[in-house]
């Protein structure tokens, strides 16, 4: 069975204001034309179908165009929503389009959306079981099994596998498609980012699937083991990515056991991109000419003085710069606030009684401690 994973379109984006529909449409033909050459049996795309809960319509159409041109090809699509989309709105006419074979995973429930898929190896190695999970928090697990012990991300996803459609066969072969932050993935600027690491998800939840088809984290990479990856956004969405590969994500399962991965590179429309020099360097034709003038462009200044209306001039030859910054003397002297940089690697309730000590120069009490935890734990699984 061969399989091609996407995710995190992010339909009606807009990078420093500049919308990517166009971009976006170009993509997704592209996306359209590998598929012909490659004539899967199924498509996958885990989450973040949209960047908004409520898309604009330039987003919708695209996305209907998309789904038509899929249909047209008798093509099986299996789509769950992700935390930028509204899994309600996202599911509307499920039960319709399925009929088309299009799937479109509803919002949590209780249960996963669970099919059951022949192919050549069915015979050997049972049917491909494929389960769908939606963007999930803990809060909304606990609410439909309030017996069980949920107090994480991994806890949540962890009860919701567990409570799958006829429990999960780990000789059978097995596929997921989740949206989820799972521990040890590498993010970039463009996603949203929980303080504290509160949205992770351990990796050890997935060990009885062949292979997790994951959305959420924009830069293509895998988890601990090939088998368990994120396929990445099919354009870059920030200067952080700016060194992505992006990539459509072939995936080829045989026997129990043998799953072969495949990268099939993008060709942007536009790419985003950096350039650095002064601003005589990059306003030089002789540095420019032959270059793709048209890409999104990150100008990085080497002057130590401002240049006056810069970013407009540099604009006349970079129609589609997007950013503009100094690097100097004056800017490599400006101080970073202490202890920004571990934000990420510090529980919220580290993070609180930091600032509360330097707040009141002294620690914590136990009792303020344990107020505080329960109302970041309340507020956070919202």
């Amino acid at each position: 069975m061969k399989l091609v994973h996407l995710s995190d379109l992010h339909l009606g984006k807009r990078v420093n204001e500049f919308s990517m529909i166009e971009d976006q449409e170009y993509i997704l033909i592209q996306i359209i034309n590998r598929i012909d050459e490659i004539k899967p049996d199924a498509v996958i795309i885990a989450g973040d179908i949209y960047d908004k809960s409520v898309p604009s319509e330039e987003a919708v159409r695209l996305w209907d165009d998309f789904l038509s041109k899929l249909a047209k090809r008798k093509l099986e699509v299996y789509a769950i929503s992700g935390n930028h989309d509204s899994a309600v709105r996202f599911a509307q006419n499920s039960r319709i389009i399925d009929q088309a074979g299009i799937h479109l995973s509803p919002a949590y429930d209780g249960k996963l959306m669970h099919f059951t898929i022949p192919d050549e190896y069915s015979e050997k190695s049972g049917d491909v079981n494929l389960y769908m999970l939606p963007f999930i928090k803990p809060a909304v697990v606990r609410s439909f099994y309030p017996e069980e012990d949920i107090k994480d991300y991994t806890d949540a996803v962890r009860v919701a596998l567990e409570h799958a459609d006829g429990s999960i066969d780990p000789t059978k072969r097995n596929i997921l498609v989740a949206h989820q932050f799972v521990t040890g993935a590498e993010r970039c600027e463009s996603e949203e980012i929980t303080v504290g690491g509160l949205d992770n998800v351990d990796v050890s939840v997935f060990d009885d699937f062949d292979y997790v088809a994951l959305g959420h984290i924009h830069g293509p990479q895998k988890v601990k083991r090939d088998t368990i990856r994120y396929s990445g956004t099919p354009l870059k969405y920030s200067f952080s990515e700016k060194d992505h590969h992006k990539s459509l994500t072939v995936v080829t399962v045989k026997e129990k056991g043998q799953v072969q991965i495949e990268l099939v590179p993008f060709e942007p429309l536009r790419d985003l991109r950096q350039i650095r020099g002064t601003y005589e360097e990059l306003s030089d034709k002789r540095n420019y000419e032959g270059t793709r003038r048209e890409d999104y462009i990150h100008a990085v200044l080497t002057d130590e003085e401002d240049i006056p209306d810069a970013i407009s001039k540099l604009r006349i030859i970079y129609p589609n710069l997007m950013k503009l910054t100094y690097d100097n003397t004056r800017t490599r002297e400006n101080k970073v606030i202490e202890g920004a940089t571990d934000i990420e690697r510090k529980s919220p309730i580290e993070l609180f009684e930091e600032f509360y000590e330097k707040q009141n120069n002294q620690e914590m009490s136990d009792e303020q401690r344990e107020l505080v935890s329960g109302l970041i734990e309340s507020i956070w699984n919202k």
